[in-house]
């Protein structure tokens, strides 16, 4: 329809005026168009730039979602990490109650063993206080003995110097029976002498015969006492040798009965050395059994307190974790919906893009038209005003008339020719455009 409406214009006269008017409308539309351009070149830098921040944030939230994942990752690895150290105390607690156990069984056997030492030490005191009692039982005898050796002792020197007194007066009787006998061989040469004195001699001699008799028989009585005396004398010797010996043997069981007690000495201090020994280990192991008992109260106190830490840490760990999935999900929600932002806001640019090409097409068009009427459509009038001039003019003739008439149908020409070429123009421009946006749409 237009077309054929430009086609009857093309009969119908010419109005300048309404030509002015259209160059002046294009040059509205010109800056109407280029005001759009600049408004729609802000409204493509505003969502250039709410993109950037939308790019931004976004990263933010990667970065956010980046750390929230290490923060989870690191979680697991302490919560692996605390589960392990778990394992471990348990472990340990194991151990340590074997060891507990095992100790309790040293402790057991040591404390039967001590029992059994001390029976032992209550037998070897009782031992040792028969050896005692015996031992004073052994020196009483022996002092009993030794008394009695003493006393045989005494009755010894005393029979010693009896016997010694008692050789001496036979010693003496022997030299007085020399003596005599030397009288009385003097005698007997004065009796040889005095031939005459001899019956004087004879009864003399008669009374010293009966007196030698006498003396003889108090001789032989006395070497029968003598030997008597010698007789009792060696029994007391044998007897003063086997009460030495008895002594001897005596001194000999004193001796080893002495050695024996020393021994026993010796052993009891050994026990009793061996006991404090035994009392002070059990003393030390009581301790280390108590020391151990502590030790074992203060690990099931910290096991207790690990344990309750751990499911603390546990549930902690199990809240950061679900708030972790949780912000998982809201940042997953958040990125859906900055992908979806970012693909309106590309698609906007986009769109943008291409409507910022169509006006720039557009304004590229209206400028080429200014541009087109502004020479194609200024010649023609400005020849149509100068000729118009002329025609107001009074000494103008027929034949100048015909001439201006032919150039003012040369101008009118020229005119309809641009103002189809302007129109088709126009139409082909708004034609395109419609189709780009159409093709956007």
């Amino acid at each position: 329809m237009e077309k054929g409406n430009i086609e009857r214009k093309t009969f119908a006269p010419l109005n300048i005026p309404a030509i002015q008017d259209k160059s002046i409308d294009l040059t509205y539309e010109l800056n109407r168009a280029k005001k759009e351009l600049a408004y729609q070149n802000n409204e493509n830098d505003k969502r250039a730039a709410e993109l950037i921040i939308a790019n931004k944030e976004l990263a933010f939230q990667d970065l956010e979602k980046e750390k929230r994942a290490a923060e989870l990752i690191i979680a697991n690895k302490e919560l692996t990490f605390q589960i392990e150290e778990k394992e471990k105390r348990a472990a340990e607690l194991i151990i340590a109650n074997k060891e507990l156990a095992l100790q309790n069984f040293q402790k057991e056997k040591k404390a039967d063993e001590l029992i059994l030492a001390n029976i032992e030490l209550a037998f070897q005191d009782k031992e040792k206080e028969k050896r005692a009692a015996e031992l004073i039982i052994a020196n009483k005898e022996l002092a009993y003995q030794n008394e009695q050796k003493e006393r045989r002792a005494a009755e010894l020197i005393i029979a010693n110097k009896e016997l010694t007194f008692q050789i001496k007066e036979k010693e003496k009787r022997a030299s007085e029976l020399i003596i005599a006998n030397k009288e009385l061989a003097l005698q007997n040469f004065k009796k040889k002498k005095k031939a005459d004195e001899l019956a004087i001699a004879n009864k003399e001699l008669a009374f010293q015969n009966k007196e030698k008799e006498k003396r003889e028989d108090e001789l032989i009585i006395a070497n029968k006492e003598l030997d008597y005396q010698n007789e009792e004398k060696e029994k007391r010797a044998a007897e003063l040798i086997i009460a030495n010996k008895e002594l001897i043997f005596q001194d000999q069981e004193k001796e080893k009965k002495a050695d024996d007690l020393v021994r026993a000495n010796i052993e009891l201090a050994f026990q009793d050395k061996e006991k404090e020994k035994r009392a002070a280990e059990l003393n030390i192991a009581n301790k280390e059994l108590v020391f151990q008992n502590e030790e074992k109260e203060k690990r099931a106190n910290e096991l207790i307190i690990a344990n309750i830490e751990l499911l603390f840490q546990n549930k902690e760990k199990e809240k950061k974790a679900a708030e972790l999935i949780i912000a998982n999900k809201e940042l997953e929600y958040q990125n859906e919906e900055k992908e979806k932002r970012a693909a309106e806001l590309m698609l906007a640019n986009s769109e943008l893009k291409k409507a910022e090409e169509s006006q720039k097409e557009y304004i590229l068009g209206l400028e080429k038209m200014i541009f087109i009427t502004s020479h194609k459509v200024r010649q023609p009038i400005s020849q149509i005003q100068g000729v118009s001039n002329l025609l107001e003019a009074n000494a103008i003739s027929q034949e100048e008339i015909k001439e201006i008439t032919g150039y003012m149908k040369e101008s009118i020409q020229s005119l309809d020719t641009f103002t189809r070429e302007l129109t088709t123009y126009i139409y082909d421009l708004q034609l395109k455009v419609k189709n780009k946006n159409g093709a956007n749409d």
